[in-house]
């Protein structure tokens, strides 16, 4: 049989990864559920032209067809997950209790060229809020607090969240007299990828900008700030309109209720435009401190049109971690660690086969008071049982010799008596940490 070849965009971490990513998921559940989040998941498919209809991703999507059939044609996978949730929200209206509070932790798929942090199939963690009819303003804030906590809990280098608001670039550039903000937006997009000089020349070629609407949308696109004084700067612009006045207000009241809650935790950007086109106001992009260059590991926003049955229109806002994303950053840099690659925390050793049963007593004991443990596969010298146990990364050995039970940390070389109905490893060594690795 030919090796095996790696599909490019599709990861699959060993067992050690995987910890790390369990653990990232578990801490999200926590987190999501703490705040009252339900937890939600919907088809993996949806019909073609309702995702091509939700934003700018149709070279992205994965059509999905039978073999010997294309009566599927029209069915395709989810690029992501407000998407279906919106579908969802609009079919189970009846059923559901407003505002709707749901988590979802699932696989996403787009056919995108596979590079550092990109994938074709990945995990997506999102929360939103979606109410019907109107969406209280103070939502757009609880996302981003609510994240800012999840990723706060994980030992990995501080992120801040930047925060921008739609209505603050569309009514700015409607301000400057630009009828069609979509192509000023997907070239404002693209700042960290290509460069200011590269997208003062978009905005005019492909946007059809003259030179000093570029250099105020520029302008704009550079201020940051941790608290509302962002506000004062763009207003010193010149530049006025309604819609721009709506979205500085709301943006304001974002930034303020975030920094009194969790100082440090977000930051005004008013570069950040998000591709997608269904938002509609406060948008959100997440950075690891240190690793900017990686770009966003978590982003979202508020979508007041995305969602509608034609009589009643739900608002929503939400934010999603890229899970997947997150993790390859966090191995590949070595920036944490599990600090072992297998759930087992002890190894029952077999003195001879004829006495396995013994053994398995033993494990069936410690595992009744849940501590993970296996079965030595075979009744092999105690050394070579040792050796088992050390290339499985599993720290204790239990020896059940007759009348004699004792248990060895093979890392210190200590042995001490034991009895399974009492015996515990310490609390660090029960289950896999997750540790900060040498690249922190």
């Amino acid at each position: 049989m030919a090796k095996a070849t790696g599909l490019s965009g599709f990861p699959e971490w060993l067992p050690a990864g995987r910890l790390v990513e369990q653990h990232i998921l578990d801490e999200a559940r926590r987190v999501f559920e703490l705040h009252g989040f339900s937890s939600l998941e919907t088809r993996s498919v949806e019909p073609l032209e309702v995702l091509l209809d939700k934003g700018e991703v149709d070279k992205e999507v994965y059509v999905v067809r039978r073999l010997h059939g294309d009566e599927d044609a029209g069915l395709a996978l989810h690029f992501d997950l407000t998407v279906p949730f919106a579908r969802f929200v609009v079919e189970h209206s009846g059923a559901l209790a407003f505002p709707f509070r749901r988590y979802q932790i699932q696989k996403v798929w787009r056919g995108e060229r596979p590079q550092e942090g990109r994938f074709r199939e990945f995990t997506q963690a999102d929360i939103d809020i979606v109410d019907a009819g109107h969406l209280a303003a103070h939502h757009d804030a609880e996302m981003a607090l609510v994240m800012a906590e999840f990723l706060g809990t994980l030992p990995i280098p501080p992120t801040v969240i930047l925060l921008n608001n739609r209505k603050v670039l569309e009514g700015f550039y409607r301000g400057l007299g630009i009828a069609d903000s979509a192509p000023v937006l997907r070239a404002i997009d693209k700042l960290d990828k290509v460069g200011r000089d590269r997208v003062r020349t978009l905005l005019i070629d492909d946007a059809g900008l003259d030179a000093g609407q570029a250099d105020l949308c520029l302008e704009l696109a550079a201020i940051s700030a941790e608290d509302a004084s962002f506000v004062r700067r763009v207003r010193d612009l010149g530049v006025s309109d309604p819609l721009l006045e709506e979205g500085l207000a709301e943006l304001a009241a974002v930034i303020d209720s975030v920094s009194r809650r969790r100082p440090g935790a977000a930051r005004v950007d008013l570069h950040i435009a998000r591709g997608l086109d269904y938002y509609t106001g406060t948008v959100y992009e997440t950075q690891v401190v240190g690793f900017e260059s990686f770009g966003s590991i978590c982003s979202g926003g508020r979508y007041d049109a995305l969602a509608s049955d034609g009589k009643t229109t739900y608002p929503g806002v939400g934010i999603s971690l890229g899970v997947t994303r997150l993790v390859s950053l966090l191995l590949g840099r070595d920036l944490v660690r599990a600090s072992r690659s297998v759930p087992t925390a002890v190894l029952v050793a077999v003195v001879d086969e004829e006495s396995r049963t013994e053994s398995d007593d033993v494990a069936h004991a410690l595992r009744g008071r849940g501590i993970p443990c296996e079965v030595a596969p075979a009744a092999d010298k105690f050394g070579k049982q040792i050796r088992y146990a050390d290339r499985r990364g599993i720290p204790y050995v239990w020896f059940p010799e007759a009348g004699n039970h004792t248990v060895k940390d093979i890392r210190s070389g200590e042995q001490v008596p034991a009895d399974a109905l009492t015996w515990s490893p310490p609390a660090q060594d029960l289950t896999p940490q997750i540790l900060q690795g040498e690249g922190t």
